[in-house]
């Protein structure tokens, strides 16, 4: 995914939300529910109940920015009995989830040499 912001860091949000909530009540849920500062840089990352849209926000230092995706005919790979509230994810982890795949509980591949 192509942004138009480094984000500082990135956060993905367990529980599925209210989709009629826009960027003061998902700022709400950052501040309130994930007890972080909405104003860092971060990102953060909400999915639906049927796990078919996303929507991502952001302070960009001029306000926030709120993306939405809707997949046609798949779902997100969503952790949904994990027992952490939030996670965070890297860059690449975040192209995977856009891209549809599971990118929660599986490890980095690790590489050495066969000599």
């Amino acid at each position: 995914m192509k942004m138009f912001v480094e984000p500082a860091r990135i956060y993905l949000h367990r529980d599925a939300v209210d989709f009629r909530k826009s960027i003061d009540g998902l700022v709400a849920l950052v501040e309130g529910e994930l007890e972080r500062d909405a104003y860092t840089g971060a990102l953060f990352l909400f999915c639906n109940k049927a796990k078919d849209k996303l929507k991502l926000v952001y302070w960009d230092k001029t306000g926030f920015a709120l993306w939405y995706k809707r997949l046609e005919k798949q779902k997100f790979k969503w952790p949904n009995k994990a027992s952490l509230q939030e996670f965070e994810l890297s860059p690449e982890q975040l192209d995977w989830l856009l891209s549809g795949y599971d990118v929660l509980g599986h490890e980095e591949l690790q590489y050495k040499s066969m000599i």
